[in-house]
């Protein structure tokens, strides 16, 4: 089953990822990273925060989708793409696609996030429903590519987005050479397996640690049991955490060269939001607060250490901001 997906892992590499600077260059800026006293001394590392947060469409993804338009052949821009999302993903692809002038359907599933919907379809791209959950958007994503024939963005198993996701890891190391520990969350992966690539390149020493939900944790169960895991349910407040599997080529890259994965609880996941607010002074998503939580959690481990953790988004809606508030 991974066997089709080896090749392609191989072309998630340094030099793609370096290539891939000129491409997210023409549209992004290189965000910030930024140190905080206040989460140094609460977990007794140097701490530090990597604003993917402040990207346009405010996460990582827009790096890989703006990577992967800039490099489609003809006959694809002809007939559009099509995406399965729960926020970033599907905003950052239909943000891309408007700047190359591409037709963009967006798949999410039902009940999906109505501010998240809107600034979709504020962004130019056909909106759809479909699904209980993103694994269902996804299989449905498939059959309609079959079906009307657009390109289907695959996000976590398509090179182009994945090497422009390594980017922010480049960044990293030119702000931090010295940095010795990285703390990423993971949903699907990519930007995980991305980070891992630039490292390798550039110091394999780093600690690659990454971030799951407990009530999402494909990442942690597949690395146990040696092979891909798609759970049942990924019921969580971290919607960019939200996944019942990672996709095959992350775990390709994962799989062997991962420090460590921490899961983090429901409760941690919304201390970390509120910590985000408290000591960063930066509204964060779930999953964008997960790494803080982490932090907080494994504090023991990371004493005097200098820590890059990464914010990845910060697309919070209204209830999941006041439920965080009220605790």
């Amino acid at each position: 089953m991974l066997e089709k997906y080896r090749e392609r892992a191989e072309s998630v590499n340094f030099l793609n990822i370096y290539k891939a600077r000129k491409a997210v260059y023409q549209s992004l800026k290189k965000t910030h990273l930024i140190h905080y006293p206040g989460l140094s001394q609460m977990t007794g590392a140097e701490i530090y925060i990597k604003h993917e947060n402040h990207n346009p469409t405010g996460s990582f993804k827009i790096r890989g989708a703006v990577n992967f338009m800039a490099s489609l052949p003809d006959d694809v821009r002809e007939k559009g793409v099509i995406v399965a999302t729960r926020g970033n993903h599907g905003l950052a692809t239909a943000w891309a696609a408007r700047n190359e002038g591409i037709f963009c359907n967006v798949v999410v599933p039902i009940n999906n996030n109505p501010e998240i919907n809107s600034v979709i379809k504020g962004l130019g791209a056909e909106l759809m429903q479909h699904g209980k959950d993103f694994y269902e958007t996804q299989v449905y994503c498939e059959e309609l590519a079959d079906e009307m024939g657009y390109y289907y963005i695959e996000q976590g198993n398509e090179p182009g987005v994945l090497n422009g996701l390594g980017t922010m890891g480049l960044e990293i190391f030119e702000d931090l050479p010295e940095v010795d520990t990285i703390i990423v969350p993971v949903g699907g992966g990519g930007g995980c397996a991305s980070l891992i690539r630039v490292a390798q390149a550039i110091n394999p020493g780093v600690n690659i640690i990454g971030v799951v939900a407990e009530k999402a944790p494909s990442l942690k169960l597949s690395l146990e049991k040696g092979e891909l895991v798609t759970t049942e349910a990924a019921e969580t407040f971290a919607d960019g955490l939200a996944a019942r599997s990672i996709f095959q080529i992350p775990y390709l890259i994962i799989k062997d060269t991962i420090s460590e994965v921490v899961a983090v609880t429901e409760k941690e996941l919304i201390q970390g939001v509120l910590l985000s607010l408290t000591q960063t002074h930066n509204l964060a998503e779930g999953a964008g607060a997960s790494g803080i939580a982490c932090a907080l959690k494994i504090k023991e481990k990371l004493a005097g250490r200098k820590v890059v953790i990464i914010m990845t988004g910060a697309n919070l809606d209204r209830k999941h901001l006041l439920l965080a508030l009220n605790e």
